[in-house]
């Protein structure tokens, strides 16, 4: 059984919990992170030096940490070939898509849009700033939308660990009180996203704890 470590609200502890539920993995997890703690006691930090979430334990093997590494794991040793391919050449059209992923739309999202509006008090909002980093997201999401125009997923027609990198930030971009750009393909793939039952428990959750208001 695995075991987990990251509060229900982070973003990245979204994702790895998206890909365990899609796997169908049995799993024990315990709040960590944020205002939970845990993270700096000396044994957290002898699994995780880094002191973040999440971090996972798979029976007896070694501590895990960093999601996307972890993610790729569990797909190797407990996801199908369509999720996650054996043929190196067939996984790094899926890889490539996953890292893309984090680089261009998780780093893009979170701090500079999620933050600036969520986690932070509308009075004291940067709007230009805002603004500025959206039409930076945006150029990125239009890759994804001209891609989904001839694929049902973000590497195929198949469901693969590259949809849980990119679409766990999806419920948040399509929730937030902000001016989306008309992208129809990436909303009907968002709305393909919501019917998973994996994505509406552990991606579709309320992150009110961590709003800031004035």
């Amino acid at each position: 059984m695995l075991k987990v470590w990251g509060r229900r609200s982070s973003s990245n502890v979204q994702a790895l919990m998206w890909c365990i539920g899609e796997l169908e993995l049995d799993y024990e997890r315990t709040d960590a992170g944020f205002t939970y703690g845990l993270v700096n006691t000396p044994e957290y930090l002898d699994m995780n030096p880094n002191a973040t979430v999440p971090t996972v334990m798979d029976d007896d093997g070694p501590p895990l940490w960093e999601t996307g590494a972890i993610c790729r794991y569990l797909a190797s040793r407990y996801g199908d070939a369509q999720f996650w391919p054996d043929d190196p050449r067939q996984r790094v059209l899926v890889d490539r898509w996953a890292e893309w992923a984090k680089i261009n739309i998780a780093h893009n999202f979170t701090s500079p849009v999620f933050w600036r509006v969520a986690r932070t008090a509308p009075s004291k909002r940067d709007l230009p700033a805002i603004d500025e980093a959206l039409a930076r997201l945006h150029q990125f999401l239009a890759i994804a939308d001209a891609t989904l125009a001839s694929s049902r997923y973000l590497a195929g027609e198949h469901f693969t660990l590259a949809d849980i990198q990119f679409g766990h930030s999806l419920y948040r971009y399509y929730d937030i009180e902000i001016a989306r750009a008309p992208l129809a393909n990436l909303a009907r793939y968002y709305e393909t996203l919501r019917s998973r039952p994996a994505f509406r428990e552990h991606v579709m959750v309320s992150y009110e704890e961590l709003r800031v208001v004035d």
